[in-house]
């Protein structure tokens, strides 16, 4: 599929939110996927979880429905689901880690073809590395999904050969939607399954990783 311009975070969001399977526990991870839970459908009886302690949690929370004592794992308030449970930290890396999580969904700094992912430091002087519960959920959940800007601010495509920050996860991510396409990686291959805005001959030029056409188009 192409769509005639890239597409913004939110559209991303709500792409992201349709590909969930029915009846998944989610994580969420801190900053574009976090906008995944306002797509969300009932009908999808999806379950999220934050690494903080809550089981159903619901859409971030806007005006009168703010309680800034409930809060995800960015410190954004959210909402709760009917039969929402909280509990300790200690408790929901423990669902983390023991491959409870059917599918997370986090940012990222750089993805490599094999699945590699760098989301905790860049390297960088002024940053602070902090890698958190990123490395629990890349190795605990069935499923991690990136979402991401596919190029840097000058032009360099975050979806790698090989990844040169330090590693979160070694393998694990199977899928990583960009405001340029979706990508689906298995067995060392780029598959495109959606492009945005650009056409396949164009997309792979500006790679430095061998794409394979899967699009409709």
């Amino acid at each position: 599929m192409k769509r005639a311009e890239t597409v913004d975070r939110n559209t991303l969001a709500q792409i992201v939110a349709a590909d969930i399977e029915p009846g998944s526990f989610v994580n969420l991870g801190i900053g574009q996927p976090t906008l995944v839970s306002n797509y969300l459908t009932e009908e999808q009886d999806i379950t999220l979880h934050t690494e903080n302690g809550m089981l159903g949690m619901g859409p971030v929370a806007e005006g009168e429905d703010i309680d800034e004592d409930l809060i995800n794992a960015g410190k954004i308030p959210v909402t709760e689901t009917p039969g929402a449970s909280y509990f300790h930290h200690a408790d929901s890396f423990a669902m983390m880690r023991g491959g409870h999580l059917d599918v997370c969904v986090l940012g990222a700094f750089q993805v490599s073809a094999n699945g590699d992912l760098a989301n905790w430091h860049t390297g960088a002087p002024d940053a602070i590395p902090a890698v958190g519960g990123a490395m629990d959920l890349a190795i605990g959940a069935k499923d991690v999904y990136v979402m991401m800007n596919l190029f840097t601010k000058d032009g360099q495509p975050k979806l790698v050969k090989e990844c040169t920050y330090p590693l979160t996860g070694i393998g694990c991510v199977s899928r990583v939607y960009t405001d340029h396409g979706v990508f689906e990686l298995a067995d060392g291959k780029v598959t495109v399954r959606d492009i945005f805005g650009i056409s396949f001959e164009d997309l792979a030029a500006k790679m430095d990783v061998e794409l394979v056409d899967g699009t409709d188009a």
